[in-house]
Formats: C-alpha cells, structure tokens, sequence
C-alpha cells in the first residue's frame, strides 16, 4: 500500500476551478481585482508545492504522476502568476497565453485517458481534464471579450462543470482513502 495525497490536490483544483469561474463570471471587469490575490495564491502554492513532490517523488502509480503531477504544477504556476500579476496591477495576458498551452497539455492528457481507460471513472476523467483544459485555451480570446457577459457566463459554465466532475472524484476519494488507508502504520511503528 502506497500514500498519496490525491485527494489535497484535487479539492484544491476544486477550489481554483470555483474562484477562476467567479473571477471570470464576476471579477474579471471590476475595479477591486485584488480581492481575488488570497484565494488565487492559496490555490497556486498548494498546488505548485503538490505538482512539484509528484513529480519528483513519483508516489502514484505509472502515468497518473505525469498527468496529475505535472498538470498541477501548470495549474499552480498559473495561479501564482495571476496572483501576482493582480497584486501588481500587471496585464494578466501574458498568464493567458501561458494557460493556453497549459491547457493544451490538459486537453490531451483527458483525451488519452479516455484512449487508454486509465483511472476507475476515465469518462468523468477524461471529460474533467478536456473541460478544464478547454478553459485555458480560452484564456486569452476572455480577456478581450470580458465585456461579454454572455462569452463569460460560457466561460463559468465550462469552468463550474469541470469543478463539480473533480469534486465528485476528490470526495469519493477521500471516503475510501480514509477506509483504505486506516490500518496503514508508519514503518518505525510497525512491528516485526
């Protein structure tokens, strides 16, 4: 039996996905931008420091290291970068053309893990990681058009569904992890 923390990575990218919808639905052309600094910052560090131990450590198993690992340093990156980007007054462009090849690296990582069938639901995967991928490619065409409520509403819609498919994934996993992982000891406390 292996530890992984998973679960942490995936309620976070709930939590990001949830204030990147409210963001774009309500935010995005409002004066106060910096309300938005603590919840973008909280996501991107917990998220960069997750991705980062993933893939150095590999704790998953095979190929789930490279596509959760990985894309959660891109998603940490990104939310960091527009954290600081908001918290300096900077132009969050150059932050969207970095999510539109974040997520394309999203966009095929769902499609391959419906082609190979990886994870016990590669549907709802699959179509988490497509959606949430589609969200930053279309990162950039929001800030021109972030006058467009209705552009914005499609934006929030993409990003909420994406939110509610690794929220339904992340709390199921946190229900048999913990049945799981209840008899696992350290190994200094086992006994011989």
């Amino acid at each position: 039996m292996f530890i992984n923390y998973i679960t942490l990575m995936l309620i976070n990218l709930v939590a990001g996905l949830f204030l990147l919808a409210g963001y774009v639905y309500y935010g995005i052309d409002r004066a106060n931008q910096k309300l938005w600094i603590p919840g973008f910052g909280i996501t991107g560090a917990i998220a960069l420091v997750t991705g980062l131990h993933v893939i150095f450590t590999w704790p998953l198993t095979g190929s789930f290291n490279i596509a959760y690992g990985e894309t959660t340093v891109l998603f940490g990156v990104l939310f960091l970068g527009a954290s600081f980007a908001l918290a300096f007054g900077w132009d969050l462009l150059t932050v969207a053309v970095y999510g539109f090849f974040a997520g394309l690296v999203a966009i095929v990582i769902g499609v391959r893990i419906l082609n190979l069938g990886l994870t016990r639901q590669p549907l709802q995967t699959g179509i988490g990681f497509i959606l949430t991928g589609l969200a930053g490619v279309l990162a950039t065409p929001t800030l021109f058009l972030k006058t467009n409520r209705v552009w914005r509403l499609l934006g929030a819609i993409v990003l909420i569904a994406a939110a509610f498919i690794f929220a339904f994934t992340g709390y199921m996993a946190y229900w048999s992890h913990l049945g799981n992982y209840s008899n696992w000891k350290p190994l200094p406390m086992r006994t011989p």
